[in-house]
């Protein structure tokens, strides 16, 4: 995975039938050419077309180191 990190989104949405407030996480693989960001940095990511099995992004930027 050269190249690649993953993105985990987090969402706080309400249980359909609950009502209680659950976390939904979501994992997005990541082209980073430059090797740039690192564990625990916040980024901004963009769709692009498809580079592999699994990686249908971009980093555009690290915002927060």
């Amino acid at each position: 995975m050269n190249k690649t990190i993953v993105v985990r989104t987090v969402t706080r949405v309400p249980h359909p039938k609950f009502g209680k407030i659950v976390k939904q996480m979501k994992r997005f693989y990541v082209h980073d050419e430059q090797n740039q960001a690192k564990a625990g940095d916040t980024v901004r990511i963009m769709e692009t077309r498809p580079l592999s099995k699994l990686k249908r992004w971009r980093l555009v930027e690290v915002l927060q180191r």
